[in-house]
């Protein structure tokens, strides 16, 4: 892949890492929040205990996605970004456009789902 791709691909990913980072600050404030509120009625601690909850385990998949940009930028500086973790064969342009931090071919991410990987 050339340089100018790979530019373009390190860009996308610091971007999204952004993102990530940004949506995971506003929601740990308001968990924070939420929990923070003074409720009046055991309905308003249930709902307030479930949207911290809910607020908190979003913050859990973005820290996975957050780990899997890291690990696309870790690839891009070891020259290895872009190639199927699998089989090796090279990853698809367009998969790496859709879904930068891809680790694994087409073929490779069915068989992972198919549990045959």
């Amino acid at each position: 892949m050339d340089q100018r791709k790979i530019k373009a691909f390190r860009e996308k990913l610091k971007e999204k890492k952004q993102q990530i980072l940004e949506t995971f600050t506003k929601n740990k404030s308001y968990g924070m929040e939420a929990d923070g509120e003074p409720s009046q009625d055991i309905a308003d601690k249930a709902a307030s205990s479930y949207t911290k909850e809910f607020l908190f385990s979003l913050s859990n998949s973005e820290r996975q996605l957050l780990k899997q940009v890291d690990d696309a930028l870790s690839r891009i500086e070891a020259r290895s970004y872009g190639v199927c973790a699998a089989c090796e064969d090279s990853l698809n342009l367009k998969r790496l456009q859709a879904v930068p931090w891809a680790t694994l071919c087409i073929d490779c991410q069915e068989k992972q789902e198919l549990g045959q990987l």
